[in-house]
């Protein structure tokens, strides 16, 4: 993790710089990320386990993938790179909406980012890498909602910020 590297960004997702993605999460500075939605043809979203060994938020529930895009890539390129790496699939994404949130992780370090969120389809079983993903299921957006509101601790916290606006833009509630 010390190797990669974040693009660092100001508020209108404009490139700064680079910085080690660790030392990004230990300052707090603003970078670009993406988080992949996939959902099947029953309405269903794809949500994955993290590993339970990752460098925070391990084996909480989540979005389908998450990531941050290379200095030379875009965010679907990124976005389809990275599904490809956790869940062993690719599908076609599309940019839904991009918005700026922060949190702070109890191991002291920070999530800042200008995240952009990708929708996609699909419907078969995904192959886990098991690095990075410790489980997968399908869930209805409905469920997702209780489970969150009764089990907020199982679940990252991004997913919980970034959900609530998923749902909102998905049927285009105000």
């Amino acid at each position: 993790m010390k190797k990669e590297k974040v693009v660092l960004v100001d508020r209108n997702d404009n490139p700064m710089g680079l910085m080690s993605k660790l030392e990004a999460h230990e300052k707090g500075v603003l970078h670009r990320a993406f988080s992949v939605f996939i959902l099947n043809k029953k309405g269903q979203l794809m949500l994955q386990r993290r590993a339970l060994d990752k460098y925070h938020s391990p084996g909480l529930w989540t979005n389908t993938c998450c990531s941050h895009p290379r200095e030379s890539e875009g965010n679907i390129e990124a976005g389809v790179r990275r599904l490809k790496e956790e869940m062993g699939f690719t599908t076609p994404l599309k940019p839904m909406f991009s918005f700026i949130y922060k949190s702070k992780f109890d191991n002291g370090l920070t999530e800042h980012e200008f995240d952009h969120v990708l929708l996609g389809y699909y419907d078969k079983q995904p192959f886990i890498n098991k690095i990075e993903v410790s489980d997968w299921k399908w869930m209805s957006l409905d469920k997702i909602i209780l489970e969150i509101k009764n089990k907020p601790e199982d679940f990252t916290v991004w997913f919980k910020i970034i959900f609530e606006r998923f749902y909102n833009h998905l049927y285009k509630i105000k």
